[in-house]
């Protein structure tokens, strides 16, 4: 008992550290303290190097979701809607939601141990040495990073999402493509994108902070690391749920 209390007493130390690190990281990008090479290496691993497995995700997604819903709206002689409700889905939630999900498993991971592992072999301890802000080297291009790349990632895979699923209804339901990319053009809005792109900044600078976080934070060796990077992408994946709902709220309730 005493020690699943040291457990939850740790990562609430944590995850306060995080909060102050996310001060810390607007401070300084509000004083343009960027590290124009480490962004730009860091956009690349979270843009490019995580494309396929993000659109490989929302192919599927799209397609099973169709095959969930079509046969039902058939039944219901709505089937005419199929491509409306799935482009909803996906741009309201489902696209935002599950890229981030992907990128806190691929990337917010890696952070944690790749800063982690500086942290137990002292080269932040020497970054400081060597008179270089850590926040300003290694957070700050990771934040810009996740915060610039990750709308486009859900972006594409929205895209990739509303592709398969109309695959599966002009092959399985015999839902013509004019009237699935109809249905999208009637129910999709404007509001709709842009808050598939608010949800997907806010979620990609969670998933950064937190894996800078609980790098930055780590002790113990080896094992402090693996420590750290399984419970970095666990706070980060009920960061980005319970993000969600808010925003889910405050974008929608009115709706």
């Amino acid at each position: 008992m005493a020690r699943g209390n040291s457990g939850i007493n740790l990562w609430a130390q944590r995850f306060i550290a995080a909060v102050f690190l996310a001060g810390q990281t607007l401070v300084h990008l509000f004083q343009g303290k960027i590290n124009r090479r480490n962004t730009i290496a860091q956009m690349i691993v979270v843009g490019p190097d995580s494309l396929g497995i993000a659109l490989l995700t929302a192919s599927f997604v799209g397609m099973v979701f169709t095959i969930q819903v079509a046969k039902e709206f058939l039944d219901f002689g709505a089937g005419r809607v199929v491509g409306g409700v799935l482009a909803l889905a996906l741009t309201r939630e489902l696209a935002p939601v599950l890229t981030a999900v992907v990128l806190a498993g691929r990337v917010g991971s890696a952070f944690a141990a790749e800063i982690g592992t500086m942290r137990v072999t002292e080269q932040i301890d020497a970054l400081y040495i060597l008179k270089t802000d850590p926040i300003d080297y290694l957070v700050v291009p990771r934040v810009i990073a996740c915060c610039l790349m990750l709308p486009i990632l859900t972006f594409l895979s929205l895209l990739v999402g509303m592709f398969g699923g109309l695959l599966i209804a002009d092959g399985f339901f015999d839902i013509s493509p004019v009237v699935f990319l109809d249905s999208i053009q009637n129910f999709l809005k404007v509001w709709d994108l842009w808050t598939a792109m608010i949800k997907s900044v806010v979620f990609g600078g969670l998933v950064a902070i937190i894996g800078c976080s609980w790098g930055m934070t780590t002790t113990g060796g080896a094992k402090g690391v693996g420590q750290s990077t399984t419970t970095a992408v666990v706070t980060a994946l009920l960061a980005i749920f319970v993000a969600n709902f808010f925003l889910s709220w405050i974008m929608f309730q009115t709706t």
